[in-house]
Parts: structure tokens; sequence; C-alpha cells
């Protein structure tokens, strides 16, 4: 290859031809798993407690999924870490299709995977304990029934106080894009009230529900499976303002 002053276009080509894109290195990956699962004849979302000790977010409601290990894919990091804090081996969940994936502010994505739990399987749930304090299941139709509030929370740039402003806009002040992020909060369920991320998820998940019924309803066909497509919009707002919890 030739020296950095003298390179080609041959050079440029030879280096990108087959590098695979990937994301920038403060970027990170998570995975998780949407469980649903019938009992007594109803559906419902299982969900975790995360345990206590927990350095980030203990004690807070979450679904089971986790950082994508290297190499690996998405739905096989759902499916694993589901196995590795609740016990629910791969053979006994069907995934039924990728939901919407969630965006977060603090410089990582999360993944999700609808997938179908096998009713056996939620009694022999084994939970780590380094991990999760409990689990616990929420009717569907209470989700479909009890929308949550959604408060609008801003997200504010902090450039650093030797962010070079001579250099950049000779001096002036710069008008720095903000952004904002939905914070959604649903009423305390038989003690446990879901929300921030999980929310997110949860609501985006039964809004996509809600949307396949109607298209249903209306004769246009479409099932759970197919309401699991991606939906526009995050949903009406009840309460919106500047405040409000920030999102996890």
């Amino acid at each position: 290859m030739n020296s950095k002053s003298d390179l080609k276009t041959k050079d440029i080509e030879d280096i990108f031809q087959n590098r695979k894109p990937g994301a920038e290195e403060f970027f990170k990956f998570f995975s998780v798993l949407v469980p649903v699962a019938e009992k007594n004849g109803k559906l419902h979302l299982l969900y975790e407690v995360r345990a206590k000790h927990m350095a980030r977010q203990p004690g807070e409601i979450c679904f089971p999924g986790g950082e994508l290990e290297e190499g690996e894919s998405l739905e096989a990091c759902a499916l694993r870490e589901t196995w590795e804090e609740i016990g629910i081996p791969a053979e006994k969940i069907r995934i039924v299709n990728q939901l919407d994936t969630i965006f977060t502010y603090s410089n990582f994505a999360m993944y999700c995977y609808l997938g179908i739990v096998d009713e056996s399987a939620l009694e022999t749930l084994r939970l780590n304990p380094d991990e999760v304090a409990e689990v616990f299941l929420v009717a569907l139709d209470e989700l479909l029934e009890n929308d949550p509030d959604v408060y609008w929370t801003k997200v504010m740039p902090q450039p650093p106080a030797d962010f070079p402003y001579d250099d950049v806009t000779g001096g002036e002040p710069y008008n720095w894009r903000q952004g904002k992020v939905p914070v959604p909060v649903y009423k305390a369920m038989d003690g446990k009230r879901i929300w921030g991320l999980t929310a997110r998820i949860t609501k985006r998940f039964a809004d996509a529900v809600r949307q396949g019924m109607e298209r249903e309803d209306s004769g246009a066909g479409g099932s759970v499976a197919a309401a699991s497509e991606s939906v526009g919009g995050c949903c009406d707002v009840k309460n919106a303002g500047d405040g409000g919890k920030s999102d996890v």
C-alpha cells in the first residue's frame, strides 16, 4: 500500500470494500426478551425486579436481557440472558418477531424480541439472585386498558468548559440542538410501578397489539404476531412537561 501522502482511490477501495460497518466505540447494544405467557387462560407479560444490591437500577422493573456479547446475534443475546437470569431455556420460548428498537440518550440501543413462553416454564423458574429479586406477571388486558402517563424530559447538551468556541464559532455562543425523551409511567399494578425504559417497551408493544386488533376488526386481517410490527409515535401523551422522572 502507498504511504499516507500518496494514497490512491484503489487504496481506499481495498481498505473499505470488505469492511463491516460498525458503531462508534462509546455506543453499546442490548437485547431483551418481551415474554408473553398464558396463565389461567389469559395472556400476561412477565417482568423482573432487579436485585437490590445491583449497582445500576437496583430494585427497578425490567425485562430479561443484557448487553450483546462479541459475535452474538441479537436474538441469541435475549435468549441467553433470559436463561441466565430466570432459568427459562430457549426451547421453552418461541420467538415471534423482533419488536421496535429503543434508542436512548445514554449511548445505547435496546433491541427487543417478542417471545411466547411455554406455560410449563412458569412452574420451573430459577432466579439468579445476583441479578433478580423476583418476577411477576401483568395481564395483557390490564396493560391494554391502562395507558401510562408520558412525561417528555429534556436532554440538554453540556459541552466541557474548555470547548474551543474561539476556533469553532469565532467566540460566539453556539445554539446546541436539544433532545427530548418520553418517560412513560404506568399506574401501580399489584404494588408494582412500571416506568422508564421498560414502560417504553411495554407501551410500544401494547400500541402494536391494539393496532393489530383494529386491523383485524376492520377486516384487514392481522394478528397479535402481526401487531408486533413497528408503529409510529410513542402514543397519546396524558401529561407532558419539562419535568418528571428521567428515563432509565
